[in-house]
């Protein structure tokens, strides 16, 4: 694998009534409103809470975060995954319901919810300072994701999920022309945003320059241009950049990468998939870094040996 030369950053530094109903917007955010016939609610501290519904999305968030509601199919009530959970979220104030299919669909605006659904306050955001903070102390050489305008709700999940999976520190999303972390978001990452902080910055450029500033390499991901994956050395603090799934890395963007990397393709379709593109380049990222401990451990052991 070649080396390139990498030059140093340089450091700079109530509960709700059973005649809700809920309103179709945006991102499923849960919007209660009243039935004509139903009192004006006491307190609307609910009313921008998250929606978010499959049992591995509820079941994670039940072990991490504060529900304030649980709706599930009468079923599910005592399946051994979920009771002692329900248990527990009930003591700490959680409203339980049980509710029937055609209720649930209607809740969850007709998704696969798999018999559950949770109304949860909205989703915390890090700044992205927390999070550069946070990654460096939790890892020796720290990765961390930037999503440059990813708009699929499923794809920004898919990345989460993988992220997570592959042991990633955290990631980046851009408050405008991007999606944000919505109930669809929630699901297809199927538990894995309440382990992996997410920190969502006003402007990318600069977001890439301070991360620069802490010592991150910023790699870009690029259809048409950079080097080939399997040639670049991903070590060290790392920042992978992945773009939309229709126009790739803004200009911008580009040219605050350091480098663009490319996936050599075979095939007639001329690009990938955000979310699968995100996983290769994650994928050889960690692969790198578990050679390298594999030879250590090998050469250790050898020592050892000798030494016997």
């Amino acid at each position: 694998m070649a080396n390139h030369n990498r030059p140093s950053h340089t450091a700079n530094k109530p509960k709700l009534r059973k005649s809700l109903r809920l309103q179709k917007n945006k991102g499923r955010k849960f919007s209660p409103s009243l039935d004509k016939n139903t009192e004006p609610l006491e307190s609307t501290a609910e009313e921008e809470s998250d929606l978010i519904y499959g049992r591995h999305t509820v079941l994670a968030a039940l072990n991490k975060r504060q529900l304030n509601r649980v709706w599930i199919l009468p079923q599910l009530r005592y399946d051994p995954r979920f009771h002692s959970l329900l248990l527990q979220a009930k003591s700490k104030g959680t409203v339980i319901d049980e509710v029937e299919p055609r209720r649930l669909s209607q809740i969850t605006e007709g998704a696969n919810h798999q018999g559950v659904a949770a109304q949860v306050a909205p989703y915390s955001y890090l700044n992205l300072g927390e999070l550069i903070e946070k990654a460096k102390f939790t890892a020796e050489q720290p990765v961390i994701v930037v999503c440059d305008s990813i708009n699929d709700p499923h794809n920004l999940g898919a990345i989460i999920r993988t992220a997570e999976a592959l042991g990633t520190q955290g990631l980046v999303i851009p408050q405008r022309r991007a999606v944000g972390v919505t109930s669809t978001v929630m699901k297809v990452a199927a538990g894995a945003l309440e382990t992996l902080p997410i920190a969502r910055v006003v402007n990318l450029s600069r977001a890439l320059e301070e991360l620069k500033a802490a010592g991150f390499w910023i790699y870009g991901t690029s259809a048409n241009s950079g080097k080939p994956l399997h040639k670049v050395e991903l070590k060290g603090a790392v920042a992978l950049v992945v773009g939309s799934e229709s126009n790739g890395l803004s200009l911008q963007t580009q040219r605050g990468c350091d480098v663009l990397v490319s996936i050599p393709l075979q095939g007639k379709i001329p690009s990938l998939n955000a979310s699968v593109a995100a996983a290769m380049v994650l994928y050889e990222t960690y692969r790198q870094r578990w050679s390298d401990r594999l030879y250590l451990d090998t050469v250790s052991h050898k020592m050892m040996k000798e030494e016997m």
